[in-house]
């Protein structure tokens, strides 16, 4: 059965109502370009296919400490993960594991998700945080071999003080849409791999640590597409596979000319439980979105069910919106326009970039 497309996702469940960086060389990221390793053997679906893209040299820019250590998870529990790769629609890309055991917390802090500024206060932050405990093994999300281990990975040279600490990268056995992609697993305690070895998917290649620009152990981790290069990451969130029986939701929060409005919250309430997420759009300098989605904001881990979203824009807007299991679920909001159905978005690569 041929999955659903983006606009007769939203047309069903969408009713309106009222850390930090770096490229290889001079930022964080592997040696020049080397061959790609072999492809690995397929699982649930057959590999995406890529030609290998290096790295170039770019200016460092800034990064800041995690003001605070972590807060207790709010939740300690999630569903086993779908397998790897995954995609119920061809919009989606969920082609990596969870980088933390299931069991661990393994899922983004919600003050240090993709795009954020920790209320204004740090850089934009081009991944996720994984609030695990010191010593929790780090896994490879996928197969591919290591193109960087070790302290000074933001500038691509030895450096103690490196703002990544002790950092593993890895550049994949596949791709997408024709470019190479790339894994950042950064402030380790331990590292357990060596550059130019080649690892598995769910392979120990070192423990959460506090090394680097950190205040508190947790692992910062980056999905890159095409360079392994600061200004190439993508939202973790749109790679990473979800839970059995949960979802992700992403979306666009737009002022009424249709531009994108920057650390805006958007409020998410589960019908069925009272339980209440936020989220906030991409800050407007380094992030990326993604080519099809082109969004400004995503919150994984959502149980499937029914969900009331809120938007402060002239009092407050409202729309509600059932999200779908083991795939993206899609919203536009849109100023005085409320809350709007589109077909699958144009692809913009470098929206909000």
């Amino acid at each position: 059965m041929s999955p659903p497309r983006l606009g007769a996702v939203l047309a069903l469940g969408l009713l309106a109502g009222a850390c930090a960086p770096g490229r290889e060389a001079t930022a964080p990221g592997p040696p020049p370009p080397e061959p790609a390793p072999a492809a690995a053997d397929p699982s649930a679906t057959p590999w995406p296919t890529s030609a290998a893209k290096g790295a170039q040299p770019f200016p460092t820019p800034g990064f800041s400490d995690i003001p605070t250590p972590f807060p207790d998870a709010v939740a300690d529990w999630r569903p086993p993960p779908y397998p790897v790769p995954w995609s119920l629609r061809p919009e989606d890309h969920f082609y990596f594991s969870r980088p933390i055991p299931s069991g661990e917390v393994n899922w983004p802090h919600p003050q240090y998700r993709y795009g954020g500024t920790f209320f204004g206060e740090e850089s934009t932050h081009t991944g996720v945080d994984l609030g695990a405990e010191r010593g929790t093994p780090v896994l490879a999300s996928a197969p591919g071999e290591v193109v960087w281990t070790g302290y000074g990975f933001y500038r691509g040279r030895a450096d103690p003080n490196d703002p990544y600490g002790l950092a593993v990268a890895i550049r994949h056995d596949f791709g997408y849409d024709g470019e190479q992609l790339y894994t950042v697993y950064a402030h380790l305690s331990r590292s357990d791999v060596w550059r130019g070895q080649l690892v598995d998917a769910g392979q120990i290649i070192g423990t959460v640590g506090d090394t680097g620009h950190a205040s508190g152990p947790h692992l910062h981790f980056e999905v890159r597409l095409g360079e392994n290069y600061y200004f190439s990451t993508r939202n973790p969130e749109l790679w990473v596979v979800p839970p059995e029986g949960w979802g992700v939701l992403a979306g666009r929060i737009l002022d009424s000319y249709g531009r994108p409005l920057a650390e805006k919250v958007v409020k998410v309430t589960s019908v069925d439980t009272g339980q209440v997420w936020e989220v906030w759009t991409y800050a407007k300098d380094t992030i990326v979105s993604d080519a099809v989605y082109n969004e400004n904001f995503v919150l994984g881990d959502l149980p499937a069910g029914p969900y009331q979203i809120d938007v402060a824009f002239n009092g407050r807007q409202s729309a509600w919106l059932f999200v779908l299991p083991g795939q993206t679920n899609f919203l536009v909001f849109q100023g005085s326009r409320g809350f709007l159905i589109e077909p699958t978005p144009t692809p913009s690569a470098h929206a909000f970039r």
